[in-house]
């Protein structure tokens, strides 16, 4: 051992000497001397990277005190670098020499320097006369040599790592948790470079047996940032196991989509969508452990805003989203739904999670009656397995909102007795917190405005003030009660389907909205009701005019 040790430090002179030759000349001769030796320099790294590794980086400058000058000769010279695997391994030398946890300046310092080499082996782009010399000898010219060498050094990396990702347990042919580690740390400052792609996804994908995470904390937070901003472009595979490996970068992806949704004017659900989709976060959320944390940070936004019908909106536009990428990734579910929504009856999720545009139109009333059943036995009756209580069951149903928008609308149709079922599914929608007392007073109130609303439909003129008259109807005051919200949404849907109901809109709304709150809530009906009907495919000319007319007015006064 410690003769191998004191040849080391012998061949360590002979080749510091060498490389100061070949740094000072270029001369024809001296890079025939450089080609002569690449095989015995190559041998000579890996060999002090079987020493370097085994130090830690204090240990290493105070037994080569000029071990960063050797390493920057060697990472300059273009002969060295197409070598076989010589950058391969001055690669693994110059992380030996990184300070996990940097004490001072000096150590911060050593690292940045290491970073910026690291950058420049990986994609120099200097073409002097030496790489022109070496690269014209080959048939290339210099700008395609580079890339090519960057290329085929990623390629082999990669390769490595997943070949040591299907090696199991065979421990003689797995990578060492430390090049891992090594890897990740040095691709830090080069995530955004096209050709290291490969490298990064197979470090994400190939997971090792180890109880820790060995990757490094600041390549998933590079990788997860060059991601949200658009700089590179990763397969969802890839994507999934970022965020599965590291919470703070899915939480960091959540927490951007909120940002986007807030900032500036209120958005559009068309837009909210886009935004939706081009966050990957459905697709991702196909994984039930990502939706789940996905969807508990939805639930504290909706929690903090008191449920706030814009989160509201968001929920069910994310659900939509995210049912569909679950469609197109299998048409078998690949996780039981009750591995997405645990708390909930597995039956009420199946039949909420139905498309609408799936089941004929005659049958949506028997559809929603029975979505009725089942919510009302998990609230009221505690049964088919639901154990999270009330708002467990309203939280999994506001995933799929559409459904309550299309009780108003089957409602205000039909000139039949308003189903129970029906009348009930509304007033939980509206008010989850609402007890049974409570609830049934909001069923009255449903009920007696409905039959206004029927015999209005059939009169021959209609007034703002008649229908004013019935949005008085409840007897709560408070204009924010889910009572009167729900009376108002059942207003504006009358006066988007009744015959008459154009005539007069814009003075109801006016009446309606007494507060900047009430003018925005309405406007987020109207953009709702317009977005679901495109989506289910619902023509209705005169409707979709009016709804985009009073949208139009209606921002411009806020």
């Amino acid at each position: 051992m410690a003769q191998d040790s004191v040849a080391l430090s012998c061949d360590y002179q002979f080749w510091m000497q060498k490389l100061s030759v070949w740094d000072q000349a270029s001369t024809l001769e001296t890079q025939q001397d450089t080609c002569l030796h690449l095989a015995q320099f190559q041998e000579f790294l890996r060999k002090m990277y079987e020493a370097l590794k085994e130090m830690d980086s204090n240990t290493v400058i105070e037994r080569f005190p000029t071990i960063g000058q050797l390493l920057a000769k060697a990472c300059w010279n273009p002969f060295i670098l197409a070598y076989d695997e010589s950058q391969k391994i001055l690669i693994w030398c110059l992380c030996c020499l990184i300070n996990k946890e940097p004490q001072n300046s000096g150590q911060s310092k050593l690292n940045s320097w290491i970073q910026g080499v690291l950058s420049h082996i990986l994609s120099a782009l200097r073409f002097d006369k030496e790489v022109a010399l070496f690269t014209q000898g080959l048939g290339y010219a210099p700008i395609d040599y580079y890339p090519g060498l960057l290329k085929n050094m990623v390629l082999s990396l990669a390769s490595e790592l997943r070949e040591n990702h299907l090696s199991g347990f065979n421990t003689q042919r797995r990578m060492a948790p430390e090049r891992v580690a090594s890897l990740s740390r040095v691709c830090v400052p080069l995530i955004t470079l096209t050709d290291v792609d490969p490298l990064v996804e197979a470090l994400l994908i190939c997971h090792g047996r180890e109880p820790q995470e060995i990757l490094q904390p600041e390549f998933f937070e590079a990788v997860n940032e060059a991601i949200l901003l658009k700089k590179i472009s990763l397969p969802m595979s890839a994507v999934v196991c970022l965020w599965l490996r590291h919470l703070p970068s899915l939480e960091k992806a959540m927490l951007h989509l909120f940002e986007k949704l807030i900032s500036g004017e209120r958005n559009c659900l068309r837009r909210i969508e886009c935004f939706i989709k081009d966050s990957s976060l459905p697709q991702a959320a196909c994984h039930p452990a990502i939706f789940r944390i996905v969807d508990e940070m939805f639930r504290c936004a909706l929690l903090e805003t008191d449920g706030a019908p814009e989160i509201i909106a968001t929920i069910q536009v994310f659900t939509q989203c995210f049912v569909e990428a679950l469609e197109k990734e299998s048409k078998q579910l690949r996780f039981a739904l009750k591995t997405y929504f645990p708390y909930t009856s597995p039956s009420l999720a199946m039949v909420l999670l139905q498309d609408p545009q799936d089941i004929p139109r005659g049958h949506w009333l028997q559809t929603l009656k029975h979505i009725s059943e089942l919510l009302r036995e998990a609230v009221e009756d505690q049964t088919h397995g639901s154990r999270g209580g009330p708002f467990e069951s309203w939280f999994l149903f506001i995933h799929f909102g559409g459904w309550a928008e299309m009780v108003a609308e089957q409602l205000l149709m039909s000139a039949a007795e308003p189903p129970t079922a029906l009348l009930w599914l509304l007033a939980f929608y509206y008010g989850p917190r609402d007890g049974r007392q409570q609830r049934a007073q909001t069923m009255v109130q449903v009920k007696a405005v409905l039959g206004h609303l029927l015999a209005m439909s059939r009169s021959s003129s209609l007034s703002a003030q008649d229908l004013q008259t019935v949005a008085g109807q409840g007897t709560d005051t408070d204009l924010r009660a889910p009572a009167q919200q729900l009376i108002r949404h059942l207003l504006l849907n009358f006066l988007l389907w009744a015959p008459g109901g154009h005539t007069i809109a814009w003075d109801v709304i006016t009446l309606m909205a007494h507060t900047a709150e009430i003018t925005h809530e309405i406007i987020g009906f109207l953009d709702q009701s317009l977005y679901r009907w495109n989506r289910l495919g619902i023509e209705s000319p005169r409707s979709e005019k009016l709804a985009r007319e009073l949208l139009k007015e209606l921002r411009t006064q806020v």
